[in-house]
């Protein structure tokens, strides 16, 4: 069990300091710092997509961040080899392929709390249909600037990683200041701020579960096959209700039961969407996030289980023990 938190930690680590994943986390948040802006021409509509374009900026640039980060910690330590190193040692195979799970899992889900953290601030800068509170959004952009800052003086002074100390303080700065406004009361619009938020930890959870396909697809791709396998399963996800669920009534016995395995297979990210609720200002329930949270739970699980069935077999750089 300590070798697992050991390689879930380095796994963590590699993947903030893969300069793809700083890149991706300061592009993601000057996208949401900018939507309230060209949301005002929007018209009456300004606040719905500040809020849809945040929430599907967090979620598809978290698909790419955890395809790469599974590339970097999985897919090319067994192109070249090293991953030989670690199995010289008393470390199991399921201890490294569940230890990767949860490193690259901990570092999607540091980037998307920093990216829910972005749109919880959007939110409070779109103050009305025609007008967008200017101080609030330099402030935003200010401490986007003071993280990179931040990881420019630590890479100069002690010549640390410039993505991991400017993720590092985006993670507090960011979430610090979406505080702060939360703190200070109810946004100046009429939907409710923790219905909000529990919309946005269910984008979490959907990067969540698509880091852990991402791992288990790196074991046996590469990035660029592991990137069209991953984005092939994500938009079978998000249109499985209308590509499964529509043949219920299908005359043919064969037919159902073979789209009901594939509804069951392949996870349905419109559970994790709750933009349409937020723009009806339709209160979410709290048990509706703990079965979301369950269904997730259930799915990184049997996923899991089959990262350590297809690592066990994997001959890793000549390597044929099982």
């Amino acid at each position: 069990m300590r070798n697992l938190f050991k390689i879930a930690f380095n796994a963590f680590r590699e993947s903030l300091r893969e300069p793809v994943y700083c890149l991706m986390l300061l592009a993601a948040l000057f996208f949401i710092s900018a939507y309230p802006a060209l949301a005002v021409f929007s018209f009456s509509q300004q606040l719905k997509l500040v809020i849809d374009s945040s929430m599907a900026t967090g979620l598809l640039f978290g698909l790419v961040v955890a395809v790469l980060c599974a590339g970097s910690t999985v897919a090319r330590e067994m192109r070249n080899g090293t991953v030989l190193l670690l199995m010289s040692k008393p470390v199991s195979r399921w201890s490294f392929i569940l230890g990767k799970i949860l490193g690259v899992a901990a570092a999607v889900t540091l980037f998307t709390l920093i990216c829910n953290c972005g749109c919880i601030i959007s939110v409070y800068v779109t103050t009305d249909k025609t007008h967008t509170d200017v101080v609030l959004q330099a402030v935003f952009l200010a401490l986007i600037a003071a993280g990179a800052v931040c990881g420019m003086a630590a890479n100069f002074v002690r010549g640390s990683s410039f993505t991991e100390i400017c993720t590092y303080a985006l993670s507090v700065l960011i979430p610090l200041f979406a505080a702060g406004l939360l703190w200070r009361g109810e946004a100046p619009h009429s939907i409710h701020m923790s219905d909000l938020c529990k919309a946005l930890t269910l984008i979490n959870f959907a990067v969540i579960a698509m880091a852990t396909v991402a791992v288990v697809t790196a074991t046996r791709l590469d990035v660029v096959p592991n990137m069209c396998v991953c984005s092939a399963i994500f938009f079978m996800g998000l249109l499985s209700s209308y590509l499964f669920k529509q043949v219920e009534n299908t005359k043919s016995e064969f037919l159902r039961q073979l789209f009901t395995v594939l509804y069951s297979i392949f996870p349905n990210w419109q559970f994790f969407w709750l933009v349409d609720a937020i723009a009806m200002k339709r209160r979410i329930p709290w048990s509706y996030v703990g079965m979301a949270a369950l269904y997730m739970a259930l799915f990184v699980v049997i996923a899991s289980l089959w990262a350590v069935v297809l690592f066990r077999n994997k001959e890793v750089a000549g390597d044929s023990r099982s």
